[in-house]
């Protein structure tokens, strides 16, 4: 669905709207302009002067890779600074500020587990990770966080939380999911607040809040039923009465509403083989009728092309049915003037009522008013120290080990437990595919679109690192992706460290019927499990094929996708803290039991939903933030670790 390099210009797309001056007469008296007028006198003022071409440029989301080549010059690279970010919003919103009405655009972002996208930002736990933690408080101080640091780029607006509920791993969006248990999404719908801010006692129903200048405008999505898709295949279709769409996947976007969500997205989906992009009684008839949503439901990337079977094949078809669903803002991304041509005609034709129209575009306008972005449209530097901050990556850090679920301690249950670790040994072995690379720790939906490999893109720590900052200073670490069988013998290991797992993936790519770790993490299990104690760590955005290695292993641990604060693991291997997560989703034998959830019948699975079993801190445990501690950064390798050699605007969507 998205380029990686994408972004959007949500709103207000000055290139949609008209240059031209406004008359004296139309000057006097702008109520829309004037602060002490309520929101609602301010929206019918504003839409009362706009032209229809005026009112589809507030209805357009489209990608800034799209704008001109002069503007496109100033749009932040790899590794950007905040000020590059901040100063390409302000160059937008100048332009939109231009135009004949002055309206300011809104500018959105992918900001899913932390401001993913962008150069050494705080990048938390995957949801996935997250529903482990059960923790509401902590769900709702990382979308604080959060909200500061996609304000320290000058961002308005994050599409997130996802409420989806995964029933079955084998979808490749299941990490954007926290469980699949609907009252566990429920609870982390707690984001909502961290982001926009806790809405006011007495507020009205359904009405948008965000509280201020450090908060974000919020979206659920993907409305409704993505998770449930048949066979977890990606924008498929999901069947199920409507009971089951109610109870199951319909309760994070009830809980959203209530705290005030601004937005809500709508997913590629089907129910019942109708197309969510263009099912009037879900999106009017339920939501925005049944439910009072009064914010704005926008459309997922190129989600009004891909009504048509096949996709992209009958554009003007698919915008009317769209519209008509009820769908307010449409993420283009790229061919607008498509958009403007066929709206405009619709309009004029009669096929879409002019009331639709203003319906959408009040929608929009009232959230800029709510947001104050008519009274301070531009992007400030003052919120620049956010991003990134060691607060940030404390909170972070807490997320990840909270997250973290001891699923095996001791290699039959006769044995002592091997977790907590001793910082104290003469020589350990640090392994696997997952133990130096921070683009894997982080999975897709960082720094770009699909996730990336490897430890240059941003700042964090890995897994090897956190290990070499925890353990004393004598212990001598050998490091090797894949060790050959000769090392792992004759090594005398006290023990091993072994992370595993999957590649980075995003969406349709991450489709998979098979499930199984990558290679050569099952050879580096047999190797290294048959010979020395062992704990390996799982890093994956779903639970995966662990039945056939299970017996080996001394102590297993499911890390899901900590993003870069790689530390957290190491807190609670060596015992600073105690293992504390339950699996939010069941952890199955063998892909042919798929889907299967608590629930079920016939419900087999390896570890079933809520298992995690728990460890104490070490009383005498030397915590890792103390100063006596961390290992020396000038601490020699051994030379086996020469192995380490080896209408708006939208940033990508959905």
């Amino acid at each position: 669905m998205i380029k990686p390099s994408s972004s959007i210009l949500l709103v207000g797309l000055l290139c949609l709207c008209c240059w031209t001056e406004m008359t004296e007469g139309e000057e006097e008296d702008m109520k829309y302009k004037n602060p002490k007028y309520s929101i609602n006198d301010r929206v019918e003022d504003l839409l009362a002067r706009m032209t229809l071409e005026e009112k589809i440029g507030q209805m357009a989301q489209v990608d800034r890779g799209n704008i001109t080549a002069e503007v496109m010059k100033d749009v932040p690279r790899t590794q950007a600074t905040t000020q590059d970010w901040v100063d390409m919003i302000n160059k937008f919103q100048n332009w939109s500020l231009a135009t004949r009405l002055g309206i300011p655009m809104i500018y959105g972002i992918d900001a899913v587990h932390g401001h993913n996208n962008v150069f050494k930002a705080t990048i938390f736990p995957h949801n996935v990770g997250l529903g482990a933690t059960r923790d509401r408080e902590l769900i709702r101080r990382i979308g604080a966080a959060t909200a500061l640091e996609v304000r320290a780029t000058g961002i308005q607006y994050t599409f997130a939380p996802c409420v989806a509920v995964c029933r079955d791993p084998r979808w490749g969006r299941c990490y954007e999911s926290y469980s699949e248990d609907p009252s566990i999404v429920k609870q982390m719908s707690e984001l909502v607040i961290g982001l926009q801010g806790e809405i006011p006692a007495g507020s009205p129903k359904g009405v948008p809040y965000v509280g201020g200048p450090d908060k974000v405008a919020a979206s659920a999505k993907h409305f409704v039923g993505d998770g449930g898709t048949t066979n977890g295949i990606n924008e498929n279709n999901t069947v199920i009465d409507w009971q089951g769409l109610f109870e199951i996947h319909m309760p994070g976007y009830i809980e959203s509403i209530a705290k005030g969500v601004s937005t809500v997205m709508v997913s590629y989906s089907s129910w019942n083989g109708v197309k969510m992009h263009a099912n009037y009684e879900l999106i009017t008839k339920y939501l925005k009728d049944t439910l009072n949503f009064k914010g704005v439901v926008i459309s997922d990337w190129l989600g009004v092309d891909k009504i048509s079977n096949p996709p992209m094949t009958n554009y003007s078809n698919s915008l009317l049915l769209s519209i008509q669903a009820g769908l307010d803002m449409i993420m283009i991304p790229h061919n607008y003037t498509f958009f403007v041509k066929f709206l405009t005609n619709h309009v004029n034709e009669n096929r879409i009522p002019m009331s639709r129209i203003d319906d959408a575009v009040r929608r929009i306008l009232s959230l800029k008013f709510m947001m104050g972005l008519f009274e301070k449209p531009m992007a400030s530097y003052e919120y620049i120290p956010w991003l990134g901050c060691q607060a940030h990556r404390d909170l972070g850090r807490e997320a990840v080990r909270k997250s973290l679920v001891l699923l095996k301690n001791g290699k039959t249950p006769n044995d002592a437990p091997m977790l907590p670790l001793p910082r104290t040994a003469k020589r350990i072995l640090v392994a696997g595919t997952h133990a130096n690379n921070l683009g894997y720790q982080c999975g897709g939906w960082s720094l770009t679109w699909q996730g990336v490999s490897g430890n240059n893109h941003t700042v964090g720590t890995t897994i090897l690192g956190a290990i070499t900052k925890a353990v004393n200073e004598t212990t001598e670490i050998f490091y090797s992706v894949n060790p050959d069988v000769e090392l792992v013998t004759l090594g005398k290991f006290d023990y091993a460290v072994v992370a595993v797992g999957e590649l980075p993936y995003a969406e349709t790519k991450g489709d998979d019927s098979n499930l199984t770790m990558i290679e050569p993490g099952p050879s580096v299990i047999k190797n290294i499990c048959g010979a020395v104690k062992c704990v390996v760590i799982v890093v994956s955005g779903r639970p995966i094929v662990m039945e056939p290695y299970i017996s080996s292993i001394d102590a297993l641990v499911a890390a899901w996708l900590p993003g870069t604060e790689g530390q957290g693991i190491a807190d609670v291997l060596y015992g600073d803290y105690g293992f504390t997560g339950k699996l939010a989703r069941t952890w199955f034998k063998r892909v042919d039991q798929l889907p299967m959830n608590v629930g079920d019948k016939d419900y087999d699975p390896l570890f079933p939903y809520g298992f995690g079993l728990t460890t104490q801190p070490n009383a005498n445990s030397t915590s890792a933030n103390s100063a006596a501690a961390p290992r020396s950064s000038q601490a020699s390798w051994s030379s086996v670790s020469l192995s380490l050699s080896l209408g708006a605007l939208l940033w990508l969507s959905h």
